[in-house]
C-alpha cells in the first residue's frame, strides 16, 4: 500500500464488514489514524435481528451493539454520508465540501432496500427494513395490526412473516416466484419451505407480481396482477437490495452490480487493474470466488461480511501482488417457525439437486446442489440442510468436489 502525509486508513460504512476490516487492521499492527464513515447515527449494531429478536421483543436496541476485541482507537464520522471518491487524489468528498485525505481506503458502503416501484413508502402503513429506524416502525406497525401483507418472499420477507406469526398477527405473502426463497433454495425446497409457512397459517400468493395500490385511514390494499386484492392494515416491502455505489458513479470504477474488485478483493481500475491501497468487502463488494470460477458476484451473509472485511484488511496491507485470493465457503442461516435453515457454498450456481441425507417430508434434510465439473462429472457447489446442522458441517469440505468423491454413507440412498 502506498503512504501519504495523512497516514490515514478511512473505512466508508460502519456495518459489519467494516467494523471487521477495522479491528483487523489493528491486529495487523496498523498503528496509523482509521477514520470510520457511516451514514447512519449509530456506532455499529447487528442487522441479523432486525427481522426476528427486535421485533419480537426478546432483543432490545442497546443488545444490537457489535463489539470488537481489540481498541481500534479510531476516529468516528457517524452521520455522514460519502458523497465522491478522488482516486488519483486519494480523496473522499463529504458533505459540505470537505475533502477528507487517505492512504488506504476500505469500501464498506452495504447495501440499501430495494424500492418496489408504485409503493407507496412515504405511507405511514408502508414500510421497508434496513435499519434500526426502520425496524421500529416496523415494530409500532406490528403492534397495532391485526393483518399484515409482505412483498416479498425471501429471507427478510419470510422471517417477517415468522416474526408476525409469533405475535398473532395475520399475514400474508406476495411474491414474483413460484415459491419463497426460490433464488436461494431452489424450487424443490422452496416448496418445502412454502408448506411450512402454510402450516403456520401464513396465506401466500406467489407466481404473481403487485399491479396497484390504494389506502385509507383504516388500512391499505395491495391490488394483485391476476386480479386478486390483498387487504391489510400494513405492508412491509422486502424485494431485495442494490448496492450503496451513488458515490462512486463518477469514479469510472465498475459498479454495475457492486464495485468490481479482482480476487484479493482490490477495487478494479477503470484500467482493468487492481488498485494499490483500495479494497472493498461485505455486501457492495462483487468479486470471483475461485473456489468456485472466475465470475464476479456478491454475496450478502453475516458471516461473509465478517471474513471478507479481515481479508481485505489484510489485502490493504499486502498490496495487490501479495495478497492471497479470498476463497471463502458462503454460509448463511435462519429461522423459520422453529426450523434452523442452514446452507454452504453457493446453492444458486448448481444446476441439479440432490437429497443426500434424510428427508424433506419431515423437514430435517440435507440437499446438494451440483453442476457438471470440467470433466462433466457433477461437483458439489453447494449443501442446504432443514435442522441437520451436523450433517451440514460434513459436506462443508467437500463443497468444490465432485459428487462422486463424497463417501456412499454420506449421500442418500
Amino acid at each position: 500500500m502506498t503512504s501519504a502525509a495523512t497516514n490515514r486508513i478511512a473505512v466508508v460504512g460502519t456495518g459489519l464488514a467494516g467494523l471487521s476490516a477495522a479491528e483487523c487492521l489493528r491486529e495487523l499492527g496498523w498503528r496509523g489514524e482509521i477514520t470510520m464513515i457511516g451514514e447512519e447515527p449509530h456506532r455499529p449494531y447487528n442487522r441479523t435481528p432486525l427481522s426476528k429478536q427486535l421485533l419480537t421483543g426478546d432483543r432490545q436496541p442497546p443488545d444490537l451493539a457489535l463489539v470488537t476485541h481489540t481498541e481500534l482507537d479510531a476516529s468516528w464520522r457517524l452521520g455522514t454520508r460519502a458523497l465522491g471518491l478522488d482516486i488519483d487524489r486519494r480523496e473522499l468528498l463529504l458533505p459540505g465540501g470537505e475533502q477528507l485525505p487517505f492512504d488506504g481506503l476500505v469500501i464498506a458502503s452495504g447495501v440499501e432496500a430495494r424500492h418496489l416501484p408504485g409503493a407507496p413508502l412515504h405511507s405511514e402503513r408502508v414500510w421497508m427494513l434496513r435499519t434500526l429506524a426502520d425496524a421500529r416502525n416496523i415494530d409500532a406497525a406490528l403492534a397495532k395490526a391485526r393483518h399484515v401483507a409482505v412483498i416479498g418472499g425471501g429471507f427478510i420477507g419470510c422471517e417477517i412473516a415468522c416474526t408476525a406469526r409469533t405475535r398473532a398477527v395475520d399475514v400474508t405473502i406476495i411474491d414474483v416466484s413460484p415459491t419463497l426463497l426460490h433464488r436461494s433454495l431452489g424450487p424443490a425446497l422452496g416448496t418445502v419451505v412454502g408448506d411450512l409457512h402454510r402450516d403456520h397459517g401464513v396465506r401466500l400468493h406467489l407466481g404473481v407480481g403487485v399491479s396497484g395500490w390504494s389506502q385509507d385511514s383504516s388500512g391499505v390494499t395491495v391490488m394483485l396482477e391476476d386480479g386478486e386484492t390483498v387487504r391489510a392494515d400494513a405492508a412491509v416491502v422486502g424485494v431485495g437490495t442494490m448496492p450503496r455505489t451513488d458515490w462512486l458513479w463518477h469514479t469510472g470504477l465498475d459498479v454495475t452490480d457492486g464495485v468490481l474488485c479482482a480476487p484479493t478483493t482490490h477495487v478494479v481500475g477503470a484500467d482493468g487493474y487492481a488498485i494499490d491501497g483500495i479494497v472493498a468487502a461485505g455486501d457492495v463488494a462483487r468479486w470471483p470466488n475461485l473456489r468456485f470460477d472466475d465470475t464476479p458476484r456478491r454475496v450478502e451473509h453475516w458471516i461473509n461480511a465478517i471474513e471478507m472485511g479481515r481479508h481485505a484488511a489484510d489485502a490493504l496491507l499486502q498490496g495487490p501482488q501479495d495478497a492471497a485470493p479470498f476463497t471463502p465457503v458462503p454460509r448463511f442461516w435462519s429461522h423459520q417457525h422453529g426450523v434452523r435453515i442452514q446452507s454452504a457454498g453457493m446453492p444458486g450456481l448448481g444446476t441439479d439437486m440432490t437429497i443426500l441425507d434424510g428427508d424433506p417430508a419431515k423437514r430435517r434434510m440435507v440437499a446438494g446442489y451440483t453442476r457438471p465439473g470440467p470433466d462433466g462429472a457433477p461437483v458439489l457447489v453447494g449443501a442446504v440442510a432443514l435442522d441437520s446442522p451436523r450433517t451440514l458441517s460434513d459436506y462443508h469440505d467437500r463443497i468444490g468436489h465432485p459428487l462422486a468423491s463424497i463417501p456412499r454413507d454420506h449421500r442418500a440412498a
